[in-house]
This record gives structure tokens, sequence and C-alpha cells, in this order.
């Protein structure tokens, strides 16, 4: 336990870590429409991401996330697929309807606020039943939190951005990731520590001692391997 605290890599690069709910999430800027992203997220033992309190949300918004000029929509304002669901049950002028998490297995979710008509009228040019969730944010770095965001719905079937979220791991200082009780060296940190995976954080470490290289005044460690030595002496 002692040891955790000192760890940085407890998601895989490209992805942002939460202490908060132990987490990883990451941005995929290829638009896909809201099932394949549904499928893409799971391929990487996550899910489109849902919220359980607003401070989880704000970490969301006040992260960099790579926003290249190839991604959906315009490059001030960004929208993600995330795990929520519209579910329309009456279709009269008001289009009276419910959130749904699109996860069962996520419990402890807050549901969005009901969408604003604009966006309902953009969406349903199709006759679904089903509208998709989506993020949209605003990026203004002066902002204390780092942008402001809004809550959308679209057609499942349009291409979008979209934001997975998967539990923190163990990962190895080769960006490996590492299954629960196996042993590995941290990314991050030392590389002559061993240590064992539980629940995705490095519990009962070890460090290795390297002898200094002998006949070398100065020497740099090689910062990935254990143990070896660059003599720099002219």
């Amino acid at each position: 336990p002692f040891y955790s605290s000192c760890f940085l890599g407890k998601c895989p690069t490209g992805w942002h870590h939460y202490e908060g709910t132990a987490s990883c999430y990451r941005v995929y800027l290829n638009g896909e429409n809201y099932w394949d992203a549904v499928q893409t997220c799971q391929r990487v033992n996550g899910s489109l991401a849902t919220f359980t309190a607003d401070q989880e949300l704000r970490f969301v918004l006040a992260q960099e996330w790579d926003l290249e000029e190839k991604t959906f929509g315009r490059k001030d304002q960004q929208r993600f697929w995330v795990g929520y669901q519209y579910v329309i049950t009456n279709r009269n002028h008001s289009l009276e309807g419910h959130w749904e998490v699109a996860y069962k297995g996520s419990s402890e979710v807050f549901l969005p606020p009901d969408p604003t008509e604009p966006s309902f009228a953009l969406a349903m040019s199709e006759k679904e039943n089903v509208l998709c969730a989506q993020l949209q944010y605003f990026p203004y770095p002066t902002l204390r939190h780092g942008g402001l965001h809004s809550w959308y719905v679209e057609n499942c079937y349009e291409k979008s951005s979209f934001l997975c979220k998967r539990s923190q791991t163990c990962v190895d200082i080769k960006d490996n990731i590492v299954d629960e009780g196996y042993y590995f060296t941290p990314k991050g940190n030392d590389p002559c520590l061993s240590c064992t995976c539980h629940n995705g954080e490095p519990e009962m470490c070890v460090a290795a001692l390297c002898e200094r290289p002998q006949g070398c005044q100065q020497y740099r460690k090689d910062p990935k391997e254990c143990c070896k030595f660059t003599c720099l002496d002219p």
C-alpha cells in the first residue's frame, strides 16, 4: 500500500487517469456510429463513458484531448458519444421520453438533463425510437474547469468521436497491461522494482540493488532496464 501513491502509470499510453474513480479515459477521434463505438470500447476492456459524479465530468472537461483538425465537427466545439440513450415513449409534439444507461452494469451513474428541443428536431428526421447521447464540449482554456458543456441527442447511426472509459490497470515499464496476480515492473518508476499486480495497483514491491559499473567514474543508468549503465568517461 505504501508504494501505490508513487506510481504514475495506471493507464496505457494515450489514456488519462482519474484517481476519484480509479478509471482511465480516452477520446477516439476516428468517427464511428454509436454501435461501432460501443464495440471499439469493449475491445479495449472498456465501455462508452458514463459519469458517477460532477467531479468526474469536470475532470473529463479539464483534460487536453489532443483534438486534431480531423475531428468531426468544428474545432471550437467537440461532441463525443457517451454511454447514454434517450428512449422516446410518446411521439406527440413534445417527444416525451427518458434517459437510460446503455450498460445496465453501471448502476451508480447520474443521468443527463433532458436534451433541448432544437437538438431533438435535428435528430428526429428519422423515425427512430432511440436516440444516442453526445457530450458537447466547448474548450475554453481560460475557464477554471477548462470548458463548457451541454448534452445533445443524435441519430445513433451518425458518425462521431467518442469517449471510452475503463478501470485502471497495472501497466509495466514497456507499456504492456499486466494481469491480476502477476509480477511486473511498474511504468514511470525504477526499472529495478518488481511488484505484484493487485486490483490495478502495484503491491509488495521489491527493489534490486545494482553494483556500480567497474572502472567508470561517470555513468548514466538506463531508465528502462535494471542494472544497465552507459559509461560517460572520456
